[in-house]
């Protein structure tokens, strides 16, 4: 990483010894890998802006409606009464990415992850063009406020303000992300609060905070020491080649001076400030842009490439080439193949109608003057059907009434609606205080499910 003064040593690659903030300024290298990750960036770009404004089933492609508490994923809405599928689709999700760090290590981070994409070709791209070379922008930095970081900050924050909506758009859906949009903020004051804040903390995240989202804000590094094992594909820098380093001579002796001639390109052009010869560290994100540089130098100097390449650490030590198949990698299959199996059955079985049956605020009961007992329920219909379906509710004892403001109720496709109904319950049918009911729903003989339901009377004091 880059030299401290006054011989400090480094506690993180952005922080002094005393805590203060070291601003990093990389250089840009280009070679193979950035253009490989630059096209795969854009197409990133591009696919995280489309995916609220696609559909499948008729359903978004991608809605964590955080308010309904419905998790709608490709077409499948997830409720929160279906907890085996949530878990088995988290489960599945944990293991895809534990068997994607054995194998490929943390390519997420240096090659999908959101903070490094729109970093690295959105927010930078945009900086080299307003404020120049990393040498011009450490004299801005020095020199304070600038016409030239005035103008990047306000592109900044108008581009803050379109991922914020579409950051949004995954958690509310582009249909009331519009209605937000076109009405006066005084209209929505709690909606309005939620865009702004969140504008500011993706303008301060990108202008400010940076690499350090990565380093000190998010797990992953800190993980990385259980979720690789030595087989695992990473970053690194041949010690047994490049060492010793030094000033490139021509006249060295063979063995006197290894192909390392420190001219710290790799530390230079490192997005997150470390210096990748000091071996696998919790900052790197294996991003690639150490290998491009150090190629490039490599080509120069009429030496292989592959000083700094990707590689794992047996094959850096000389204990054997990288392995495919060991113990981890054939396990993470086996747990996922086994959860996306599971819950592929548990899907296809599901029913094409979930009802839950609540007590309503208030008393559990009342008493009628003709010694008629009531209570009011709510009965909560999600529709997991493609089309509209009306839901008629019966009880299917005759000598209770049900009574209802709607029925039947209409749900629309992949909607969750309430309804309340009052039951009238002739008394002397409770014992004990309780009596044992059951529902009917049923939608155009396509759907009939039953719901029991324990109700409360006379000599029962509190509810369930």
């Amino acid at each position: 990483m880059n030299d401290l003064p006054g011989g400090q040593e480094p506690v993180l690659s952005t922080l002094n010894k005393d805590g203060s903030r070291r601003k990093l300024h990389p250089k840009l290298s280009k070679g193979a890998f950035f253009n490989y990750r630059r096209a795969f960036g854009y197409f990133l770009i591009a696919l995280f802006t489309a995916i609220p404004y696609l559909s499948m089933n008729g359903k978004p492609l991608i809605l964590l409606d955080l308010p309904r508490r419905e998790f709608t994923l490709f077409g499948t809405t997830f409720l929160p009464t279906e907890t085996p599928l949530l878990m088995l689709l988290l489960v599945s999700i944990v293991v895809g990415v534990f068997l994607l760090t054995a194998l490929f290590g943390r390519v997420w981070c240096g090659w999908a992850c959101p903070q490094t994409v729109y970093m690295e070709f959105l927010f930078r791209p945009i900086e080299r063009l307003f404020e120049g070379p990393p040498g011009l922008r450490r004299q801005i930095d020095r020199g304070g406020i600038s016409g030239r970081r005035l103008l990047k900050n306000l592109v900044f924050l108008l581009l803050s303000i379109f991922l914020t909506h579409t950051f949004l758009g995954y958690f509310v859906g582009v249909a009331e992300l519009f209605q937000w949009v076109q009405r006066s903020p005084f209209e929505h004051p709690a909606a309005f609060l939620v865009m702004s804040i969140v504008t500011a903390m993706m303008f301060i995240d990108f202008v400010w905070f940076r690499e350090q989202m990565c380093i000190v804000a998010c797990p992953y590094g800190r993980f990385q020491s259980v979720l690789l094992d030595r087989q695992s594909l990473i970053v690194g820098y041949d010690v047994a080649r490049g060492e010793p380093r030094g000033k490139l001579r021509r006249d060295a002796a063979a063995g006197e001076q290894g192909d390392c001639i420190d001219c710290r390109a790799c530390v230079n052009t490192c997005p997150t400030g470390i210096d990748i010869r000091k071996g696998l560290q919790m900052e790197c994100i294996g991003c690639t842009q150490c290998i491009d540089a150090c190629d490039g130098i490599m080509d120069r100097i009429k030496k292989p490439r592959g000083l700094v390449r990707y590689t794992s650490q047996d094959e850096l030590t000389g204990r054997g080439k990288r392995r495919l198949l060991r113990a981890r990698t054939i396990a993470y299959p086996l747990l996922l193949i086994t959860a996306v199996a599971l819950l592929s059955i548990s899907l296809g079985k599901r029913a094409a109608t979930d009802v839950t049956v609540l007590r309503a605020a208030g008393p559990p009961f009342r008493i009628l003057a003709d010694g008629t007992i009531t209570n009011q329920l709510k009965i909560k219909i999600s529709n997991r059907t493609s089309s509209e379906q009306k839901y008629k509710l019966e009880i299917l004892q005759s000598d209770i009434k049900l009574v209802a403001p709607q029925n039947p109720l209409p749900v629309g496709a992949g909607k969750t609606e309430t309804a309340i109904v009052f039951l009238m319950v002739p008394g002397k049918l409770f014992s004990a205080g309780e009596l044992a009911v059951e529902f009917r729903i049923s939608a155009r003989g396509l759907v009939d499910v039953k719901k029991s339901y324990r109700l409360l009377g006379p000599g029962k004091a509190t509810a369930p």
